[in-house]
């Protein structure tokens, strides 16, 4: 029986694969940035703001418990950016053509600008609701609007995508991804080729003492068995 053996096809990335693909990664890296700046309007709403008592003109006291916020505001930041890093790697993660490390890369820096883009939008949008009174009256209560000054929260959305990629690639049982291509810069299924069997009709070695076809040579090496060269085994005469 003939034995299969898997032929290697010519290295080398394929340009229109690609192409292909930085194309979607980028289309997902803007995708990615437009999610989060609706995400950073969201955090506008949901951030709890910051209380203050006017004492004096310009002047104000924070009230009893209001400097917790700032602390209550990066963690809705961060619950936010894990939400969207995780339905955003589920999304592209569906793109399936395109699987592949350039469709990561993309991903994962739009995660990364989409974070910082979620704190400017987020920042602005929280002005708009929250405006800051001028001159307010003495003895009044004012809201100041919530701001992300926590530069490590901003991991959270591109490390949830992440780990949600590796994830999703440990449980697919594709060699492929179920893209096509079998290669990390496009290629097709490696071929698969036919060798013809040896005198004995296998080509595959068995360890150290060859395959059955080195059954003679081996023989030779080891000399005769114990019964060979002998006369016929029989009854004592």
């Amino acid at each position: 029986m003939a034995t299969v053996f898997t032929a290697a096809e010519p290295s080398g990335p394929h340009t229109d694969v690609v192409r292909r693909e930085i194309r979607a990664a980028a289309v997902v890296l803007a995708a990615v940035v437009v999610v989060s700046a609706v995400a950073g309007v969201v955090w506008a709403y949901l951030a709890p703001t910051e209380r203050l008592l006017v004492v004096e003109p310009d002047r104000g006291a924070v009230l009893s418990g209001e400097s917790a916020h700032q602390f209550d505001a990066v963690a809705v930041f961060v619950l936010i950016g894990i939400v969207t890093g995780l339905l955003t790697a589920a999304a592209a993660w569906r793109w399936r053509r395109v699987r592949g490390p350039i469709l990561l890369a993309g991903l994962l820096l739009g995660s990364l600008v989409g974070a910082f883009t979620m704190s400017l939008v987020g920042e602005a949008a929280a002005e708009l609701l929250y405006p800051r009174p001028h001159q307010p009256p003495v003895d009044s209560i004012v809201e100041l609007a919530p701001t992300m000054r926590a530069w490590p929260a901003f991991i959270a959305q591109p490390l949830t995508a992440a780990v949600v990629m590796v994830v999703l690639i440990a449980l697919s049982v594709a060699d492929d991804l179920g893209s096509g291509q079998y290669r990390p810069f496009g290629g097709g299924k490696p071929r698969r080729s036919m060798l013809a069997p040896g005198p004995y009709g296998s080509a595959i070695s068995y360890g150290p003492y060859g395959g059955p076809g080195a059954n003679s040579g081996t023989a030779q090496a080891f000399g005769p068995g114990p019964y060979e060269g002998a006369g016929p085994i029989g009854p004592p005469r």
